[in-house]
C-alpha cells in the first residue's frame, strides 16, 4: 500500500507539474506576442532617449568628409520645459492633485441634517411658535397655502401635518457611517428651516474625511514621487504608467513602556501602496488601445538575488518554487532595446549571469485551468468561463498564482498618453514631436562648423616650378620660401573660403521656431533670452504665456482622464474593500483631479466667497446668511482644514465674550478722568476751536449772536467764566 501511495503521489505532481509548465507556455507565448507587437514602439522610443540624450541614433550616417559630430540638445530643453510645467500645475498647492467631493444629490446618505439643541429644554410645544413666527406662519392658512409644514406637499393633498410635526422625524435620517457619531443628537433629515437651527451635511463631512484618509495614504506611499516619474517618462516616451494601489503589508514601529525601558512591538498592517512602472517594462495586450480594452498586461521585472529571495517574504508565493529558481540560477534574456540603451556603458555587468527575469501578469484564465492550480473558485462559475488571476511566473515555474483580489476585478494598472494616439496604445512625447526638426538643426549647426573650419583659415595654392625643390611646406609667420623662377609673387596663392556660417544658423533659428510649434513649447516659456515683439511689455508677455500654456492644459486634462481620475477610484474600492480603520467613510462620493482647471475653479471660488463675505457686512443681509458655513467654505477652497482653524459655535461665543470684555476695558480706560483735572474742564494742551468769522460783506449774511452765541474759548466770548466755589 505504501508503494502504490507514493506511485499515486508521484503522478499527482508530476501531473501538476504538467499543467504548470503550459500555464507558463501560455504566459510566455502571450509575452511573445506582445514584444512582436511593441517593437516599432520601442525603436520611437531608443529614437526619443538618444534625442533626449544628445547621442545620435543607428539611423544617422556620417560621410567621409563631415568632420562635426555636433549635437544640439534642443530636444532636452523642450522635455524639461514640458515637465517642469505639468509639475508646477500638478503640485503647485503641495498637494496630490486629487479631491473627493460629496455628488450633486447623494445616495444612500443625507445631504442636510439639521438639530435643535434648545428642544431639551424648552421642549416642543415652545419652540414650534419660533418657527412659525420665523416662516410668517399663520395657522388659519397653513393647510390651504403651506401643506405639511410650510410647502412639503401640496394643498389638498389629503397629507398635512400639525405645525412642528416634522422637525423631529422628518421621514427618518440616514447618515450613513456618521450614524455612531451623532447618535445621541436628535436629528431630522433635510436643512434647517431656520438660520438659527443648527445643521450639518452628511455627506459633506465623508467625503472629506475620506479625502483625508485618501491623502495620507499617497503621502505615505510617495504617491507624488511615482507619478512624477511616470511623467517624466510620459514626456520624453509618450506615455506614463502608475501600477496601484495594491495591499502592502507596512510595519509600523511602535515601543511600549517597560519594566527596565521601552519594549519594541512590531505591528503589521494592511496599506495601499503604488508604484511607477516604466514602459520599457510594461507589456499590454497587443489588440487593445488603452486600459479599458486590455484583456491582460504583463510586467516583467529583473531582480537581482537579494530581490528574489525577498519574494519569500511576501504573502502567497511558493517558497518551494523560489527555493528551486535559487538553485537553477540566474535566467535573464535581455532585450535588444537594454542593448542599445546600455551601449555607451561599456562597463555594464552581465546582465545574462547575475539576474532573474520574472514575468507578473494580470488577466485571465479559464476557471478549469484554476481549479486544477488549487485556486478556490465559486461553484457556480462553470469550467470553461474565464477568471481574473494574477501569477508570476519566471525560469519555467509558476512562483505564485491567486485569484485577483479586487472587487470589482479590475488590472491594477493605470496608463496616460502626453499625447494621445487614438488608435494606438502608446502615446507620442515631446521628442517625436520635433525629431525631424532636431534632425535638421543639427544638420546645419554641423555644416556651420564644417564651413567656419575652412572659412577662417586660408588654403594656399603653391606653383612648385617657380619653388627651388625639397623646401619645407609648414607655414608660420617669418617663413620664408626660395624661388628659383618665375615672376616674384606668383608662386604661392591663399584662398579664402566663403563663410556661410550665417545662412546656415539662419536655417537653424527657422527650425527651431519649426519646433516651438511642433511641440507647442515656445522657446520665450522656458526661458530664451532677448527682447523681441510682444514680449516687450509685462501684458504682451502675459498673453503669450497664456497661449503657450493651451497645449500643457491639454496633457493635464489627459492625466486628470486617465490617470488621476482612475487612481482615485482605485483607491476608493481598495478603501471599501481593505481598509481595516474605524474612520467613517461610508457615503455617496465623486472623484474629481485637480488639474489645471480644478484649481483655477478653487482660486475663482475663494474670491467669490471673499466678495459675499464682504456683502453680508450689511446687516439688513447678515440675518439671512450662515456665516459659519461661508466661513469653513473659505478655508477649504483656500486647502486650509475648516476643523482645525475654526471655532465650534460654543467656542465663538466664548471667544466672542472675551473680546468684548477687552473693548469695554480699553473704552473705560479711555474715558477715565485725568487724576487732578476737575470735573467738566477740558484736557489742557489742546488747541481751542475757533467761532466763526464774521462776515463783513454787508449781504446781511454775518453771525447772529443770537442763534449762535460764543462759548468760553471762543476767540468772540465777552462774558466772565465763573470759578468753581
Amino acid at each position: 500500500m505504501a508503494v502504490d501511495e507514493t506511485m499515486n503521489s508521484a503522478m499527482d505532481e508530476e501531473e501538476n507539474l504538467e499543467e504548470l509548465e503550459s500555464l507558463v507556455i501560455d504566459i510566455n507565448s502571450k509575452f511573445q506576442s506582445c514584444t512582436d507587437k511593441r517593437s516599432d514602439d520601442e525603436d520611437r522610443w531608443l529614437q526619443a532617449y538618444h534625442n533626449y540624450r544628445g547621442k545620435y541614433y543607428k539611423n544617422i550616417h556620417f560621410t567621409e568628409h563631415e568632420k562635426s559630430r555636433v549635437f544640439v540638445k534642443v530636444t532636452k530643453t523642450k522635455v524639461l520645459a514640458a515637465y517642469g510645467q505639468i509639475i508646477d500645475v500638478l503640485f503647485g498647492t503641495g498637494k496630490f492633485p486629487l479631491t473627493i467631493e460629496e455628488t450633486v444629490v447623494p445616495e444612500g446618505i443625507d445631504e442636510y441634517a439639521h438639530m435643535n439643541p434648545m428642544k431639551e429644554e424648552m421642549g416642543v410645544d415652545q419652540i414650534e411658535p419660533q418657527i412659525e413666527g420665523n416662516l410668517d406662519y399663520n395657522p388659519q392658512s397653513s393647510q390651504e397655502e403651506m401643506g405639511d409644514n410650510g410647502g412639503l406637499g401640496f394643498p389638498g393633498d389629503g397629507n398635512d401635518l400639525p405645525p412642528g410635526a416634522t422637525f423631529n422625524n422628518l421621514g427618518g435620517v440616514n447618515l450613513g457611517g456618521l450614524q455612531e457619531e451623532f447618535e445621541e443628537a436628535d436629528l431630522s433629515s433635510g436643512p434647517s428651516p431656520v438660520p438659527e437651527m443648527p445643521q450639518i451635511k452628511p455627506a459633506q463631512i465623508a467625503a472629506r474625511r475620506l479625502h483625508k484618509l485618501i491623502e495620507d495614504q499617497l503621502d505615505e506611499s510617495d504617491a507624488n514621487v511615482a507619478l512624477r516619474s511616470a511623467i517624466f517618462e510620459s514626456c520624453l516616451l509618450g506615455t506614463g504608467i502608475i501600477k496601484g494601489p495594491f495591499t502592502y503589508n507596512k510595519t509600523l514601529h511602535k515601543y511600549s513602556n517597560a519594566g527596565n525601558g521601552r519594549e519594541y512591538q512590531a505591528e503589521q498592517v494592511k496599506v495601499p501602496k503604488v508604484e511607477f512602472v516604466s514602459i520599457w517594462d510594461f507589456y499590454p495586450d497587443p489588440n487593445a488601445r488603452n486600459m479599458e480594452e486590455a484583456e491582460y498586461v504583463i510586467q516583467r521585472h529583473r531582480l537581482n538575488r537579494h530581490q528574489f529571495k525577498d519574494l519569500l517574504n511576501r504573502p502567497y508565493f511558493n517558497k518551494e518554487a523560489i527555493y528551486k529558481c535559487l538553485e537553477m540560477g540566474p535566467k535573464y534574456d535581455k532585450k535588444s532595446w537594454e542593448t542599445s540603451i546600455d551601449a555607451e556603458n561599456n562597463s555594464y555587468g552581465d546582465l545574462e549571469s547575475n539576474r532573474y527575469e520574472v514575468l507578473e501578469y494580470w488577466g485571465t484564465i479559464d476557471a478549469m485551468s484554476a481549479r486544477e492550480q488549487g485556486l478556490d473558485i465559486d461553484e457556480e462559475i462553470e469550467d470553461f468561463e474565464e477568471v481574473q488571476v494574477n501569477i508570476w511566473t519566471t525560469n519555467g515555474k509558476v512562483i505564485r498564482i491567486v485569484e485577483n483580489p479586487f472587487t470589482p476585478f479590475r488590472i491594477p494598472y493605470q496608463s496616460f498618453s502626453y499625447e494621445t494616439n487614438p488608435y494606438q496604445f502608446f502615446g507620442i512625447g515631446v521628442p517625436e514631436n520635433m525629431d525631424d526638426a532636431q534632425a535638421i538643426m543639427n544638420g546645419h549647426a554641423r555644416m556651420a562648423i564644417d564651413n567656419l573650419a575652412l572659412a577662417g583659415n586660408l588654403v594656399f595654392d603653391i606653383d612648385e616650378s617657380a619653388l627651388v625643390q625639397n623646401q619645407n611646406m609648414e607655414v608660420y609667420p617669418g617663413k620664408i620660401f626660395k624661388r628659383q623662377a618665375g615672376v616674384p609673387g606668383q608662386a604661392i596663392y591663399g584662398i579664402k573660403f566663403p563663410n556661410t556660417a550665417n545662412e546656415n544658423m539662419q536655417m537653424f533659428d527657422k527650425f527651431r521656431q519649426l519646433a516651438d510649434e511642433s511641440t507647442g513649447i515656445p522657446s520665450y516659456s522656458h526661458g530664451q533670452t532677448g527682447v523681441t515683439g510682444m514680449t516687450r511689455t509685462a501684458s504682451g508677455m502675459s498673453m503669450l504665456m497664456g497661449a503657450a500654456s493651451l497645449n500643457i492644459k491639454t496633457v493635464i486634462k489627459n492625466i486628470d482622464d486617465s490617470l488621476i481620475k482612475p487612481l482615485g477610484e482605485s483607491m476608493f474600492q481598495w478603501n471599501m474593500q481593505f481598509y481595516e480603520g474605524d474612520l467613517p467613510i461610508m457615503g455617496d462620493f465623486e472623484i474629481k483631479a485637480t488639474g489645471s482647471s480644478s484649481l483655477m475653479r478653487k482660486e475663482v471660488r475663494s474670491q467669490r466667497l471673499t466678495m459675499f463675505l464682504q456683502t453680508i457686512q450689511n446687516p439688513s443681509i447678515a440675518p439671512f446668511v450662515r456665516i459659519s458655513e461661508v466661513i469653513k467654505e473659505l478655508a477649504y477652497s483656500l486647502d486650509l482644514d475648516p476643523d482645525e482653524i475654526i471655532n465650534s459655535k460654543d467656542e465663538a461665543e466664548i471667544y466672542a465674550k472675551i473680546i468684548g470684555y477687552q473693548n469695554a476695558q480699553q473704552g473705560t480706560s479711555q474715558e477715565a478722568p485725568i487724576p487732578g483735572q476737575q470735573p467738566g474742564m477740558e484736557t489742557p494742551g489742546g488747541v481751542p476751536e475757533q467761532g466763526a468769522e464774521p462776515n463783513n460783506s454787508g449781504n446781511g449774511e454775518g453771525i447772529d449772536p443770537t442763534n449762535n452765541p460764543a462759548m468760553p474759548g471762543e476767540m468772540a466770548f465777552s462774558g466772565q467764566v465763573e470759578e468753581p466755589a
